[in-house]
């Protein structure tokens, strides 16, 4: 059981390590898109097809991310969190999922032994962690957060769309709206009793 020292670090991959499993993707401009009613069910059908292929090796599916908050503007790609009984143990859910059409695309030793698989069409980015992952718990607890707490969910949406002028990578995108994260994280764990 992940404790709350764990949860509420805020933990970077090491910077030292290639995560890209074939290579990066070209910079490509964020969109920013209003919130579409649509996405919800989108998740459904995109969950039901990856446990219907992984079976017992899905231990959880979770809608994550700014498409799993209704209100909320988003890139119009759908993040979800699939929990496995171990993410190195890649044999047992890579296969089925490139069945579907997933590409692995990156590979994160450091950061959780997270995995991320993408879908082109719908844009999905997939995320495999293993069981009670400190990251994980993050992303549902920020999506729980965000839901809750309407004046958080409209500073959130003002720090992605100011970001996004910036240019530049996905990456360099959220590095610009981070610090408000941190923010809103500090004070959800803040109100959990969780610092």
């Amino acid at each position: 059981m992940a404790t709350f020292a764990e949860i509420t670090r805020h933990h970077d991959p090491d910077p030292d390590e290639n995560p890209w499993v074939h290579r990066p993707p070209a910079p490509a401009p964020v969109r920013i898109v209003p919130y579409d009613p649509d996405w919800p069910r989108r998740y459904r059908d995109l969950a039901a097809r990856i446990r219907t292929a992984l079976g017992p090796a899905a231990l959880d599916l979770e809608h994550v991310g700014s498409t799993s908050v209704a209100g909320l503007a988003a890139k119009d790609v759908i993040d979800i969190d699939l929990t496995v009984a171990d993410p190195r143990a890649e044999h047992t859910y890579v296969p089925p999922l490139e069945r579907l059409g997933y590409v692995l695309t990156i590979r994160e030793p450091s950061f959780h032994e997270h995995r991320c698989l993408t879908l082109a069409e719908p844009r999905v980015n997939l995320h495999v962690y293993g069981p009670d992952c400190p990251e994980a718990i993050r992303h549902r607890l920020f999506r729980d957060w965000l839901r809750t707490h309407p004046d958080d969910r409209e500073r959130y949406q003002k720090a992605k769309l100011a970001a996004v002028p910036g240019g530049g990578t996905v990456m360099d995108y959220n590095a610009r709206k981070q610090q408000t994260i941190r923010d809103i994280y500090d004070r959800m764990f803040r109100a959990a009793g969780m610092l």
